[in-house]
Order: C-alpha cells, then structure tokens, then sequence
C-alpha cells in the first residue's frame, strides 16, 4: 500500500522533501483515514508521521586539514602557489635577517668582544647586506681576527 498523497501532504506540511517523510507501519489505519492537512497535522504531533533529518556535508576530513594546517603540515612544495617572495615579501625577509644580524653585533658590543670602530664597520657592511646571515657574520669575524682576548 503506497500513501504518495498522504507523503505529498505531509511533505508541505512538514516543510520537507516527500522522500524525508517516514510513515509508521504500525499505525497504518491511522494514516489511511487521514485526509486532510489538519489529520495530517495532528499524525506528525503524535510522532506517527516523521521527517527525516537532513544528511548535510561532514566537517570531519575539512576539520582534520585545518588542524594539520595549524600545525604547520601540509605545506610541501606541491602544495605552493606563487613565487617565494609572493608568499613571504622582500622586504619582511630582508627585515628578519637585518634584525637579527643587528642584534647578533649590540650582543657583542655590549659583552666588550668587539670594539666600537669594528661594530660601527661590521654595521655598516651588514646594512649593506654583505653578510648573509648571523653566521656568516660569525666566519667574517674568526677570519679577521676581529675578537678581544
């Protein structure tokens, strides 16, 4: 016995899809005798007649992504799109290294190591962007002899 009538009412009722609303087998007379929206009404307050809840888009894979993500996974070459300076700019890699080369060089001058006309000219050369890190700053030094004893 097929109830696509009383599925269709239900379904407008119900504000759902007909293929969401479920019918009670056990209370099948009930269903049969019910005609109009009002009957209908009264079946789906009792529970007779149910919608099913929507089956939406699990979170879960996404949820999992972003967590890596927050991790720093997933971040390989493949994944990369745009040059290297499109993803860090310039002028912010040039600043990271400056500060810690400018840093590395007060360190030293306020432990005595170095002499104020040899910070002023290591300064000078790192703002200048000769050195390439703080240990290439570190080799320059040991090179030229330029520590206190």
């Amino acid at each position: 016995m097929i109830f696509k009538t009383r599925k269709k009412i239900a379904s407008k009722v119900l504000k759902c899809s007909p293929k969401r609303v479920k019918l009670d087998t056990s209370e099948l007379e009930e269903i049969k005798e019910a005609l109009t929206r009002e009957d209908i009404r009264g079946l789906a307050k009792d529970g007779i007649i149910k919608s099913v809840q929507k089956k939406g888009v699990s979170r879960a894979r996404a949820n999992i992504r972003k967590l890596k993500k927050s991790r720093g996974q997933r971040t390989g070459l493949g994944k990369r799109k745009g040059k290297q300076t499109a993803r860090t700019p310039k002028k912010q890699t040039w600043m990271n290294t400056i500060r810690k080369q400018r840093v590395f060089l007060k360190e030293l001058k306020e432990k005595s190591m170095i002499t104020t006309g040899i910070y002023r000219t290591l300064y000078m050369k790192s703002k200048g962007g000769f050195f390439r890190s703080k240990r290439h700053i570190k080799i320059y030094i040991n090179e030229h002899n330029m520590i206190k004893k």
